[in-house]
């Protein structure tokens, strides 16, 4: 089902949405947090409400991984959401975590170059090395050896975010199968995020 069919011009979800005043308490409070920071709902919110307790834990699993402290940067976790997402064809999250990445990384073209030919993306080393493990894993990961791993501690990784980067990787290859099943839409106020200067 095409996200621009003509019959379905307002589709966010092909299993419907459920609205945050429909949530239970603590998870309206929760997204009424991010609404404060945004302005707006992300429809990942809006599709998967219909669950609450399965909302509940992507919600916990998300901000374990991407709000903790240590480790990569918030702008490299981001990089690792949009290399894998685009390795998975996923818009939705392509256009989610590359309006995050444009703005965290205060770089307007790294979300695109590394979401359509991550390969080719002109990089420095550290990022070069993030995505490639982002890569392998979001592909074949059975094939993942010691020689991806020390790859990535040559160009300045240690251990610890390694593992990183292999737990946003795994935890996003779930949101993008998510987002395929539910035929998720982006909201249209990701898209201009962090490409136009603020004011």
């Amino acid at each position: 089902m095409s996200a621009s069919h003509p019959d379905l011009p307002e589709s966010v979800s092909r299993f419907g949405v459920t609205e945050p005043e429909e949530l239970p308490e603590d998870l309206r409070l929760r997204v009424a947090a991010v609404v404060e920071k945004t302005g707006f709902v992300p429809n990942i919110f809006r599709a998967l409400g219909h669950r609450p307790d399965e909302l509940r834990a992507f919600m916990d699993y998300h901000d374990a991984l991407m709000e903790s402290e240590g480790g990569l940067s918030k702008a490299e976790r981001e990089l690792v959401v949009v290399a894998t997402s685009g390795a998975n064809h996923c818009t939705y999250c392509v256009v989610a975590h590359g309006a995050v990445l444009r703005i965290r990384s205060k770089d307007a073209h790294l979300a695109d170059h590394v979401a359509t030919n991550p390969w080719s993306a002109e990089l420095p080393p550290r990022q070069r090395a993030i995505v490639d493990l982002a890569l392998v894993l979001a592909g074949e990961s059975a094939l993942l050896a010691e020689d991806d791993l020390d790859a990535a501690r040559s160009a300045g990784l240690d251990d610890e975010e390694i593992w990183q980067v292999g737990a946003i990787t795994a935890f996003f290859a779930l949101s993008n199968r998510l987002a395929h099943l539910t035929a998720l839409r982006p909201n249209p106020e990701f898209h201009l995020m962090g490409r136009l200067p603020r004011g």
